[in-house]
């Protein structure tokens, strides 16, 4: 349900991030001026374009990338139980990598795919809903065109999640005196503050390589006249070549519109419920309650 609420109201920003990345002409002068002109051509309904793959995207994702975080914590705990911060920073970037390969690269195909179509009638656009969308790449690509620009965004996703799972931890420390394990639950005001807090590391550290994303899944098929970057690599290099080195870090702006809020909406579930069950298992096993002295 987050994650449906999130891409609702979060969902015009990301339309308006992809169009600025995928501005190699300079036509948009920022976020206002691109979401103006994107209504006037298109339509207010345009800000939406994508909405089924995006909202479906993370609700899968938050739930996989959660899970995943969870089970490498526990596989890198000590025999005591503790997690230290290399452990945390390496469960979050493999989360981060998993939920990469398995969900978002290709919902994020189809979704920019569906973004970056300008015009109002929709018998003209090559793509007419996710499900041609995904029908039409799959025939004119194969399946690997589904999974374009899957190791930029395997290195955006995982540096992004050990940032977050890192400083999440950290700020719930800081701010609130929360360690892990020890009981205690925020209330969602606390937890919205150190989601939407920690949230701002990682798209500051993963700029480039969202863009570089963005620009390989808006290609079509390998080896036809519209794919101008053959990898993450050469994208890297060309990207500053031809439009400088702010290039890399279009759109961050609207990133940081969207990131942050979305996840202390999710945070604010995930503690409630996290604190929950801690809270039973303590009632149960007192004798595990950490001590909060370090």
């Amino acid at each position: 349900m987050g994650g449906t609420i999130e891409a609702c109201c979060l969902q015009p920003i990301d339309v308006i991030k992809t169009r600025l990345q995928l501005d190699k002409a300079g036509k948009y002068k920022g976020i206002v001026d691109c979401g103006r002109q994107v209504v006037a051509e298109e339509g207010v309904r345009s800000l939406w374009k994508g909405l089924t793959p995006f909202a479906t995207h993370l609700t899968l994702k938050y739930a996989l990338r959660m899970g995943s975080n969870s089970m490498y914590q526990g596989v890198l705990r000590d025999r005591d139980g503790k997690l230290s911060d290399g452990g945390r920073l390496a469960a979050g970037f493999a989360a981060g990598i998993t939920e990469a390969l398995l969900v978002v690269t290709p919902f994020e195909v189809v979704k920019i795919r569906l973004q970056q179509q300008k015009g109002l009638d929709h018998h003209q656009l090559k793509y007419r809903n996710p499900i041609h969308c995904a029908s039409t790449i799959l025939r004119e690509e194969g399946l690997r065109g589904m999974w374009s620009g899957a190791t930029p965004t395997m290195m955006r996703n995982g540096t992004n999640q050990m940032c977050l799972f890192w400083a999440k931890n950290n700020v719930d420390k800081y701010l609130w005196g929360k360690h892990e394990g020890d009981g205690r639950q925020l209330t969602a005001a606390q937890s919205m503050t150190s989601g939407f807090t920690a949230a701002f590391l990682g798209p500051c550290a993963t700029g480039p390589m969202d863009v570089i994303k963005t620009r390989m899944m808006a290609q079509g098929k390998k080896g036809s006249s519209s794919v101008q970057y053959s990898s993450m690599l050469d994208a890297l290099i060309k990207i500053p070549q031809q439009e400088g080195i702010r290039a890399l870090w279009r759109g961050l702006l609207p990133r940081l519109m969207r990131i942050p809020p979305g996840q202390a909406i999710v945070w604010a579930v995930s503690d409630q419920i996290t604190g929950y069950f801690e809270q039973r298992e303590l009632r149960k096993h007192p004798e595990f309650r950490p001590s909060t002295q370090s």
